[in-house]
């Protein structure tokens, strides 16, 4: 586990910039003898937004945030480090920088709506409301009960604020959304224009986020007591959500390395580092090859060679860990007929701490910017991808799973099966998208609309055509889930929320994994013995205990596997 904080240096240019603006602001006045133009008092909000939208877009992520935590509980990544067997502890350090950074968030919006107002900004101020009202949901998603009201209230003294009751909070940040979208539709003030990263100032397209935002939210708590069917009626009835992948709410990455450094940060922090950190999960493999016997058994997932890259060649003996004389791979999980080369979650077994850096699977183009899995093999470096990939925070794709959800469980009039249709086709199309913006030098074969794209999802339906209406709501969250991969957040919402889809479980029922089954012959064999979990899941994040430490206001540590969130069923 990485126990240094260490700077995003997009937010360095950022500040870099906003320096600069501080101090060439209103030059050209210099001789107004009623102000000081060396010494401004304000920053312009354009500038405070840019940092904002910087600043949100890391609370979510990989490498130094809680996707690294929140990755390994959904199982689509596995480590070594304490996310395994749902291990966070108090102090772990990628979820102490997301709880600060998403409390850095609330500094600059607060600022914005405070000097915005005032200068009558309220388009921008539209939208600083509205981040900051996403972010508090977040927080409140993850840790429940926590400071809002005197958060980030140093300029008046307040140096320990109050942790509010999470439903409160909640229902603050719903109302914040509303308050950012009307002003957002003002039309006082400028446009941010292309100091808006998200969308470039596109009132059109914050329109259909917000919307689609508050779907997600009010999809989110609609078993519990904060949950208003009424709201949720009209907002339907308006319509205005996300319509394809350019409405998407992403923070796009780059192949710049300088002046500052733009590629995503899990390219980084697995091609260009000396030892694997985010083993690909087996349990997520085994799910895209149609192995799982419970879910899309014999149905087969063409997005897998977008998803992860084998370094190894199919037949090839992993050098790092390999025996030439015996053949004996020394894997904790192998499939000699692919080249994936992982190790499982709870693992206990001899060949777990093995060194594989030359071995593993990485994550692919989809995912990180990283390579396409063409069955050729090859090393994980730096020359074998880009870094240019998306994190997606908000999609179209997603937005037809959490509507076909809804109309599942009769809340919204449709048909749930081809909305859920119409998400798969979708995430298709995002596949593509993405690989058509990486720069890749490689060849990659388009996914929607091909052969085996419409077989998977032509087996996929009939899968849900002979099922039960619970069991079509584990398709579709299955479906949301391998969907949205890199995108953990949400999916740990989901699992909490529903159950689904269902996880690894080391203490379950024999077979845990189909490997062998699947692949007659294989020569590592897989020992249900070996892979166990000694702890229980965590239904919501330890408070960082950093806080607890220095706020006087703050509550005695929860028990996070005790400690649900109010919308948990």
């Amino acid at each position: 586990m990485k126990n240094i904080f260490k700077i995003n240096p997009k937010r360095i240019l950022v500040l870099g910039i906003t320096l600069i603006s501080v101090i060439c602001y209103n030059c050209s006045d210099y001789l107004d003898v009623n102000e000081d133009p060396n010494n401004p008092t304000a920053v312009p909000i354009v500038q405070l937004l840019t940092d904002a939208e910087i600043n949100f877009n890391n609370i979510t992520e990989f490498r130094l945030y809680s996707a690294e935590v929140l990755s390994a509980y959904v199982h689509q990544f596995v480590f070594r480090e304490e996310q395994d067997q749902y291990g966070a502890k108090q102090d772990n350090i990628t979820v102490n920088n997301t709880w600060n950074v998403a409390y850095s968030v609330f500094t600059s919006t607060n600022q914005i709506i405070a000097q915005g107002t005032t200068e009558n900004e309220m388009i921008t101020v539209g939208m600083a409301q509205v981040l900051k009202g996403y972010a508090t949901t977040i927080i409140v998603d993850i840790w429940g009960d926590a400071p809002y009201t005197e958060a980030a209230q140093l300029e008046v003294g307040i140096l320990s604020p109050v942790f509010e009751e999470q439903m409160a909070v909640y229902q603050n940040a719903l109302d914040l959304i509303d308050q950012g979208l009307a002003n957002i539709n003002s039309g006082e003030g400028s446009n941010p224009g292309t100091q808006d990263l998200y969308y470039g100032g596109d009132i059109t397209k914050w329109n259909k986020f917000v919307n689609t935002l508050k779907l997600k939210l009010y999809n989110e708590i609609r078993l519990s007591a904060l949950f208003d069917a009424s709201k949720l009626s009209t907002l339907i009835s308006q319509g205005d959500f996300m319509a394809s992948s350019a409405d998407d709410f992403q923070f796009n990455y780059s192949t710049t390395q300088s002046p500052a450094e733009e590629r995503h940060p899990l390219f980084r922090d697995s091609y260009l580092t000396g030892q694997t950190a985010h083993h690909a999960s087996p349990w997520f493999y085994e799910i895209l090859k149609g192995w799982n016997p419970t879910i899309h058994n014999d149905v087969a997932d063409p997005r897998l060679p977008y998803y992860y890259f084998n370094q190894l060649t199919p037949g090839q003996l992993p050098p790092d860990v390999g025996d030439p004389t015996t053949g004996d791979p020394k894997a904790d999980y192998f499939d000699s007929s692919s080249g994936f080369h992982s190790i499982r979650f709870g693992s206990v077994g001899p060949d777990r701490d093995g060194s594989s850096r030359n071995s593993s699977t990485y994550p692919g183009i989809f995912v990180a910017g990283g390579r396409y899995d063409d069955g050729l093999g090859g090393n994980a470096d730096v020359s074998a991808g880009t870094g240019a990939a998306p994190h997606r925070i908000l999609t179209y794709d997603e937005y037809l799973f959490i509507r076909a959800e809804l109309i599942n469980v009769g809340l919204v009039a449709g048909d749930a099966r081809a909305t859920l249709q119409s998400g798969i086709m979708a995430s298709f199309t995002k596949v593509d998208q993405v690989v058509a913006n990486s720069q890749t030098s490689q060849t990659v074969p388009l996914l929607a609309g091909t052969t085996r794209a419409n077989d998977f999802i032509d087996g996929i339906l009939a899968e849900y055509d002979t099922t039960s209406t619970e069991k079509r709501l584990e398709i579709i969250m299955t479906q949301k889930w391998v969907a949205t991969f890199g995108d953990p957040f949400d999916q740990y919402n989901d699992y909490r929320r529903t159950g689904y889809p269902i996880l690894a479980d080391p203490n379950g029922p024999s077979p845990e994994y189909q490997l062998d089954i699947k692949v007659p012959g294989n020569f590592a064999p897989l020992v249900d013995s070996e892979t166990e979990s000694n702890r229980p899941y965590q239904v919501s994040l330890f408070w960082p205990q950093s806080e607890l430490e220095v706020n006087r206001n703050s509550p005695d540590q929860k028990d996070a596997t005790t400690y649900t969130i109010f919308w948990d069923n």
